[in-house]
Order: structure tokens, then C-alpha cells, then sequence
């Protein structure tokens, strides 16, 4: 899905730039151009940031009892 039409950013390069380790909008703005236009996508950019890097940094309990 397109985020970012000005630019052509979809959601997998937000997905991308979040598994690179990019951890703010004007981060991903700098990345992928997402929101440098018009800025209409700039919420949904941010919201898929956002969701992408809480699923990356949950905590894994499982692995600190195995120590």
C-alpha cells in the first residue's frame, strides 16, 4: 500500500527503514522522503513506525529466565 504518494513510499519501506533501525518520522522523512511534500501521510507514517518498532523491541521474558 502506498503511504506517501508524492514520493512513492509504501508501507514496506516504512517496514524497512523501521528494521534498519530508524527510530523517528524526520528519520524516515530523511530515509525514504516520506511527508517532505505535502505532508498528508505524515500520520500514517508515523503510525507504522511506531507499530513496526513495537513489535521489534518486545520483550522476551522466555530469555532472560533461561540465563
Amino acid at each position: 500500500m502506498y503511504v506517501c504518494i508524492c514520493n512513492g513510499v509504501t508501507e514496506r519501506d516504512i517496514l524497512q527503514a523501521a528494521e534498519a533501525g530508524c527510530r523517528s518520522v524526520p528519520e524516515l522523512t530523511m530515509r525514504t522522503g516520506a511527508g517532505a511534500n505535502c505532508g498528508s501521510c505524515l500520520d500514517m507514517a508515523s503510525e507504522l513506525l511506531e507499530r513496526a518498532r513495537a513489535q521489534r523491541e518486545l520483550p522476551l521474558p522466555v530469555l532472560s529466565q533461561a540465563a
